[in-house]
């Protein structure tokens, strides 16, 4: 089963790749930095800001990492620590929005 990181990077190409606007949102610059042709910057802007909505500082930059290594979000959704299983709800959320705002 493939985990929401890779789901949400599918679906809006956050494969990453060099240089993205210094000024952005950890999450607009893993998207921007993505080689995708539906990376859009309005794509990338609106995916920050329901990421802004949905996740504190913390919680985006360490989703921001999941991204680029998938392996991380499983090791979040299966570890038994409350705050791990917390983010995975609230990631998963942000995902869902994500899809329906931006999508």
């Amino acid at each position: 089963m493939k985990s929401l990181a890779a789901i949400l990077a599918a679906i809006i190409g956050l494969e990453l790749v060099p240089a993205a606007p210094a000024a952005a949102g950890v999450i607009e610059r893993a998207c921007r930095l993505s080689d995708s042709p539906s990376a859009t910057p309005e794509l990338c802007s609106c995916i920050q800001e329901v990421a802004d909505r949905n996740l504190n500082m913390f919680e985006r930059r360490k989703v921001a990492k999941w991204f680029n290594d998938p392996d991380l979000s499983q090791k979040a959704r299966q570890s038994h620590r409350k705050r791990d299983r917390k983010l995975w709800e609230r990631y998963k959320a942000f995902g869902e929005e994500a899809r329906q705002t931006c999508g």
